[in-house]
């Protein structure tokens, strides 16, 4: 495992049970270097969306622990936030969740002349995912083929 894989592991492992107490559902964690800087990103949610308080309330509980058991190296910024509208789907629950709902996709190669395609979620499997276009064509790519999944809205 790389040091940002068990990074993320153990911010997990520590995150869960305040989240569990919150009533809120981890969404990712994530431990990246934006503008020489590292951040370690846990995104939660819960039904009817997370506020700033719910942000703020899991940070402080989530700080004494980071504190305590001090297991990155390097110095970071530790942030809480809601995955927003558009955060990709990347884990099985996040495709249960949009069962029938509307997708878009982005593959990385054009498939029939096009990069983008918009559909019904209608399966999945560890490796495809199957849409319903509105015209009712049923499409199925390999994941490892999928740019971007994320649910699609109309604005």
């Amino acid at each position: 495992m790389s040091k940002r894989e068990i990074y993320e592991s153990r911010t997990e492992a520590l995150i869960l049970p305040i989240l569990e107490e919150f009533g809120f559902e981890l969404v990712d964690v994530e431990y990246v270097k934006e503008g020489g800087t590292w951040y370690l990103r846990a995104y939660i949610d819960k039904e009817g969306g997370i506020t700033v308080n719910d942000c703020e309330a899991v940070a402080r509980r989530m700080n004494d622990l980071l504190d305590e058991e001090d297991y990155i190296e390097e110095s970071y910024v530790f942030e809480v936030s809601s995955p927003g509208l558009g955060r990709p789907l990347k884990k099985e629950k996040d495709y249960i969740r949009s069962m029938g709902k509307d997708v878009e996709i982005r593959t990385y190669r054009a498939v029939n002349r096009q990069k983008e395609f918009i559909g019904a979620l209608k399966a999945y499997t560890d490796d495809t995912v199957t849409i319903e276009t509105e015209d009712g064509e049923e499409m199925t790519f390999q994941k490892k083929e999928i740019a971007l999944i994320r649910l699609a809205f109309d604005f």
